[in-house]
């Protein structure tokens, strides 16, 4: 069995690295945000904190499910 990160999550090393934070900072505002939907969390990381695309979606993801929605 591999214990390689699959999903959303194989993306945090690399996010904490380019933005210079831990996944959880990122958690804690989407926390802020969170009745907005998927697409529009996602534009907000963009948006509002200059994320990429697939960073920020990588983030909500594993976001959303974490909070079961």
């Amino acid at each position: 069995m591999s214990d390689k990160v699959q999903g959303p999550a194989s993306y945090f090393p690399s996010i904490e690295k380019k933005y210079g934070k831990p996944v959880t900072h990122w958690f804690g505002l989407l926390e802020s945000v969170l009745s907005k939907k998927h697409s529009e969390q996602v534009e907000w990381l963009k948006s509002e904190h200059g994320i990429g695309h697939g960073h920020a979606n990588a983030l909500v993801a594993h976001f959303r499910k974490s909070e079961g929605l």
